[in-house]
C-alpha cells in the first residue's frame, strides 16, 4: 500500500477543489443573467430561452457537486476549520445559483416586458449584482492558499479585503435597487397591476442575488475567525 494512499485515508480528500468547482458553477449561472436580460429587454425570446436553459444546467451542475461533496466529505478530515462549516459554505454558495434560476424562470415564463425608462438603470443593477457573485468567486478561489497558511497571515488579510469589497458591491446593489424601484413607482399607473407586482418581485430577487453572494463572503469571514 503506497504512502500516498495511507495519507489519503488519514487526512481525507481535500474538499477545496469541489468547493471551488461548485461556486464556479453557481457564479456561471448568475453571470448568464447579463446576456439573459440583454435578450429580454430587446424581446429576443429565443436567445433568452437559450440563456435560461444554460442557467438551469449550471444550477443543476452546482446541485450535483453539492450533493457529491456532502456524501464524500469524510468526518475525520484534518483541516483548520470544522467540516460542518465547509458544508454550510457550500449551501450558501448554492443559493446564488438557485436565485439565478428563479429569476430567469419567472421572467421567461411570463415573457416579462420592462418599461423603457427602467431598462438602463435595471441593467446597471443586474450587472452590479452579478459583480457581487464574481467577487465571491474570487474570494473562494483563495481557499487553497488560505488552507496552506492555516487561515492566517498575509493571505488572510488579502481575503479580508476581498470580503470588504464584496460588501461594498452589495451595498451599492442595494442603492441601485432603490433607484430602480423608484423608477417603477413612477410608471405603475401605466402598467397592468399584475405586471407591476411581478416586476417588483424580479427587482427584489436581483437584489437578493447580491445579498446571497455577500453571505458567501460572510461565511468565509467566519472561517477566518476560527
Amino acid at each position: 500500500m503506497s504512502s500516498r494512499y495511507l495519507l489519503s485515508n488519514v487526512f481525507g480528500r481535500s474538499p477545496i477543489g469541489p468547493i471551488k468547482q461548485h461556486i464556479a458553477s453557481a457564479h456561471g449561472a448568475a453571470a448568464l443573467l447579463d446576456p439573459f436580460f440583454e435578450a429580454v429587454l430587446t424581446e429576443n425570446w429565443s436567445e433568452a430561452e437559450i440563456c435560461q436553459k444554460r442557467i438551469v444546467s449550471l444550477e443543476e451542475e452546482a446541485d450535483r457537486i453539492k450533493k457529491e461533496l456532502r456524501l464524500s466529505l469524510p468526518k475525520s478530515l484534518f483541516l483548520p476549520v470544522p467540516r460542518t462549516d465547509l458544508l454550510d459554505l457550500v449551501t450558501v454558495q448554492d443559493k446564488v445559483a438557485n436565485r439565478a434560476k428563479d429569476i430567469a424562470g419567472i421572467v421567461l415564463g411570463r415573457q416579462m416586458r420592462f418599461p423603457e425608462e427602467l431598462k438602463p438603470d435595471f441593467m446597471t443593477f443586474v450587472r452590479r449584482s452579478v459583480e457581487a457573485s464574481a467577487q465571491a468567486l474570487m474570494a473562494i478561489n483563495e481557499l487553497d492558499d488560505l488552507l496552506e497558511t492555516g487561515f492566517r497571515g498575509r493571505e488572510a488579510d488579502i481575503v479580508e479585503n476581498m470580503i470588504e469589497e464584496l460588501n461594498a458591491i452589495e451595498a451599492n446593489s442595494d442603492e441601485l435597487q432603490i433607484t430602480v424601484r423608484r423608477l417603477l413607482f413612477t410608471k405603475e399607473r401605466e402598467l397592468y397591476p399584475v405586471d407591476v407586482m411581478f416586476l417588483y418581485k424580479v427587482i427584489e430577487w436581483v437584489g437578493d442575488l447580491a445579498d446571497r453572494a455577500s453571505r458567501v463572503g460572510g461565511y468565509l469571514h467566519m472561517l477566518l475567525a476560527h
